[in-house]
């Protein structure tokens, strides 16, 4: 009877050692890498020669001595590199980004201006690459060795070998400046008060050609993937019991294979969410699309390091969110998954 007490001590212990929450036991894991982030970026941006007060100061044709120090001590980048890493740390600890000199306005509110384009355009890629390229990995496996396997894997390789800007001038060149169809950049009309329904529809028109052609390279690689998973999955075991219980090779595929056949998917495309947002760079540059991509070269080429310091941390923060979701939404892939953690 004495061991009564202590076999109960033991499994309250246990109770209390329960560990926290998936959610909650990843976003702990994070701030760390957070942290590490935004220290070697900090030094890392120190290293490229130059800084605001040069630009300013060639711009405005006065580069005297007494004329940069003025600058540089307005800016606070005069005083000595730990003075100023301790200063970045504590605006980090209270949330704040910082001050861009150059658009002489906050780092966040230029952020949260700029992110909603950007949001736009990488949402929208995403969702056409996801969607069509699942689709045509999913055909191109059941047709295996036909014409439209054949057919979709050409059109994946050349996908995945064209250059991002190169196929973004193609397209502006023949939509815009021959057919005339699409307009050739920005994100509305200039000079066009549209509203409601003409204004989506002026916003979806200048979208079509940035949104094709930040899709078609993660579209290809998505068809490949999916291809090859499917034609992995359509050999296990379970799907054979399946076929051999009466079920037909449509409803097999539908409720067996897709789903599981997914599970790659949603790994690469978390990985694949930090590329996703440098590619983006490149189409904003090509089609003048007013986004983080062009605030950050903007940020890069007048050396406006507070700037480019926030949208650094900012898209790293969000990529790790993404990551955080895509591990999350494992789960509702396979259950399986969900009972390990």
């Amino acid at each position: 009877m004495a061991d009564v007490p202590i076999r109960a001590s033991r499994s309250a212990s246990r109770q209390r050692r329960r560990p926290l929450p998936y959610p909650l036991r990843r976003l702990l894991q994070a701030l760390p890498l957070v942290v590490t982030i935004a220290v070697l970026n900090f030094f890392w941006l120190r290293l490229a020669p130059g800084d605001l007060a040069d630009v300013m100061a060639g711009e405005a044709g006065a580069a005297t001595p007494e004329y940069l120090a003025a600058l540089r001590h307005q800016f606070g980048t005069d005083q000595p590199l730990a003075l100023q890493f301790l200063a970045y740390l504590d605006r980090m600890v209270r949330l704040d980004l910082g001050w861009s000199f150059r658009y002489n306005e906050s780092v966040l509110r230029l952020i949260l201006e700029r992110l909603p384009a950007t949001a736009l355009l990488m949402v929208g890629a995403l969702v056409i690459a996801l969607l069509f390229g699942c689709v045509a990995g999913t055909v191109a496996a059941v047709s295996r060795r036909r014409s439209v396997d054949i057919a979709i894997s050409i059109l994946a390789t050349l996908g995945f070998a064209t250059p991002l800007f190169w196929l973004g001038l193609m397209l502006m060149v023949l939509f815009s400046a021959h057919l005339h169809w699409l307009p050739a950049g920005g994100i509305t009309t200039p000079g066009l008060a549209a509203t409601g329904w003409s204004r989506v529809g002026d916003i979806a028109a200048h979208m079509a050609l940035p949104v094709f052609c930040l899709a078609a390279y993660y579209l290809a690689i998505y068809a490949r993937l999916m291809r090859a998973s499917v034609l992995e999955v359509a050999g296990l075991d379970f799907v054979r019991t399946a076929r051999a219980k009466g079920l037909s090779r449509a409803a097999t595929i539908r409720a067996h294979v897709v789903p599981n056949a997914l599970l790659p998917i949603v790994t690469m495309t978390a990985l694949q969410f930090g590329t996703l947002f440098s590619g983006s760079v490149a189409i904003e540059t090509v089609f003048s699309w007013p986004g983080l991509g062009q605030l950050a070269l903007d940020a890069v080429a007048s050396r406006d390091l507070n700037l480019l310091l926030g949208i650094l941390l900012f898209s790293s923060v969000l990529v790790l969110i993404v990551n955080l979701a895509m591990d999350l939404a494992y789960g509702w892939f396979d259950p399986r998954i969900e009972e390990q953690r």
